[in-house]
């Protein structure tokens, strides 16, 4: 006789190994002969709700609505490391754009992609649009966090999560909140995420705060936080995070939080001292790993850099993103029997146009450094075919092209760049260079300007400009 699973276990069985819809498919099976059983509406909707689940701690995900239409101000001239959302404000730590690549709104590029940390801000409703948005949580999934304490509070995250009604689930959270007598912290934790999601920021901290005072969790620390950043105060965010480690110590997400603050702040030091003590305590943790990794690169120790990303790599990690870094780390550290077979395998991993021509502009960048000028040239021609707003591989196009003595292709690849990414300093520098020497001074004095805006300490823009200044004082 064949002995067969229970189906109620075996739904429950395929939840725990994260096959929602499998699991939701025999809870339907159930209720058709058992419409009245609780347990099967209870995991159903819980399989439905993680199907769509996303992280509210980690995703902070801005339309180009809120972004451009915000009406909350903020200081135009904010103190050195008081803000998130004006470049120039950090403790004079960090690596200038000379050394690591730079965002539109002033950080350093990081070593993790995490939402609202790639593109800050945009300044105009163009580089909105074009600002890439994602929805990936850096969080594990199945990290613990208190969810789904009690089955009541089941139909609150169904209705917040899969049906996205945030008003319905508002009503719900503050019926509850008042059946509770105002006692029950997380019933406010939840009003706090309804307002949030509203836009309603000070309510929102208002929750957050009296949840504190009824029951101290990880997570209100970190809900709260986000608030503060989303009001650019990262002080406050950085005071609340050292104030919960004193609760929770050596908790991880308190700690990647804090180094994740520093690092926007290009406090670059500072937040790879955090992601240490974050390995400390998770030795697995992807995002440290990533960033230190990262910073030792950047700061011309790509042999240090190359343990970590391949302990990324025996860790399971398999992607388009770590082998390109891979293939770049073992370029810098001479390793080349490995650069390019590091390079066809981000090739054959990468999942879309944009990935491609990153990984063909880096190839075509080492084809520059082994002097290899037509390979370089087709490069960096392929990064254009996979993605044409590569303001990159416009930049170098236009050297390669002045090399050959195409002055007007070369002018007209600058052009090109320097519109695509205005935060860039390169485009800016060689247009006014290449404007120079052509003769068209008045043009060279503006692209100088611009590339003095976005690296001031630049030396050779610096000695331009003077250049510049003493011909027209000799005019």
């Amino acid at each position: 006789m064949e002995v067969t699973m229970d189906p109620l276990f075996l739904a429950w069985s395929y939840f725990r190994r994260r096959k929602f819809q499998q699991c939701s498919d025999i809870c339907s099976k159930i209720l058709e002969d058992s419409p009245y059983d609780q347990a099967a509406w209870s995991l159903k909707t819980r399989a439905l709700t993680e199907m769509v689940y996303i992280d509210e701690i980690e995703v902070d995900q801005e339309g180009i609505a809120e972004m451009m239409l915000d009406e909350s101000s903020i200081a135009q001239v904010a103190r050195p490391g008081t803000s998130l959302r004006l470049p120039g404000t950090s403790h004079g730590a960090g690596p200038t754009p000379a050394v690591r690549p730079m965002t539109q709104s002033g950080r350093p590029i990081t070593g993790f992609v995490r939402p609202s940390t790639q593109s800050g801000r945009p300044g105009t409703m163009e580089q909105a649009i074009r600002t890439p948005r994602t929805a990936s949580t850096a969080r594990p999934i199945t990290s613990a966090s208190g969810r789904f304490v009690r089955l009541g509070t089941t139909l609150f995250e169904y209705i917040f999560h899969h049906e996205n009604d945030v008003k319905n689930a508002l009503d719900l959270a503050a019926q509850a909140t008042e059946h509770a007598q105002f006692k029950d912290w997380w019933w406010k934790v939840q009003l706090g995420k309804c307002y949030y999601r509203l836009g309603l920021h000070r309510e929102s901290e208002k929750q957050f705060r009296s949840a504190l005072n009824h029951h101290e969790a990880v997570d209100t620390y970190l809900y709260l936080a986000k608030v503060y950043q989303r009001i650019d105060q990262p002080i406050t965010a950085l005071n609340l995070f050292k104030q919960g480690l004193d609760r929770f110590p050596g908790e991880v997400t308190l700690l990647t939080g804090i180094a994740r603050i520093h690092e926007e702040m290009n406090n670059i030091p500072s937040a790879t001292e955090y992601y240490k003590d974050v390995l400390k305590q998770d030795n697995t943790h992807v995002e440290a790993i990533a960033c230190i990794g990262s910073n030792h690169f950047y700061t011309d120790q790509p042999e240090i850099a190359l343990r970590f990303y391949r302990r990324l790599l025996q860790m399971g990690v398999y992607n388009c993103q770590l082998y390109n870094n891979l293939g770049l780390c073992c370029f810098y550290a001479q390793q080349y029997d490995m650069t390019l077979s590091s390079f066809e395998r981000a090739l054959a991993l990468a999942a879309n146009d944009e990935e491609q021509a990153d990984v063909w502009y880096n190839i075509g960048h080492v084809a520059v450094g082994i002097a290899d000028l037509t390979l370089a040239y087709q490069c960096f021609k392929l990064s254009l075919a996979f993605n044409n707003d590569h303001a990159e591989a416009y930049n170098n196009l236009a050297v390669l092209e002045l090399r050959k003595g195409r002055v007007e292709q070369s002018k007209a690849f600058l052009q090109t760049a320097a519109s695509l990414a205005p935060h860039m300093y390169e485009p800016h520098f060689n247009l006014a260079t290449l404007s120079e020497k052509i003769g068209d001074l008045q043009s060279s004095y503006t692209a100088a300007q611009k590339s003095e805006d976005d690296f001031p300490e630049h030396v050779d823009t610096q000695q331009l400009l003077r250049d510049l200044r003493q011909h027209f004082a000799a005019l």
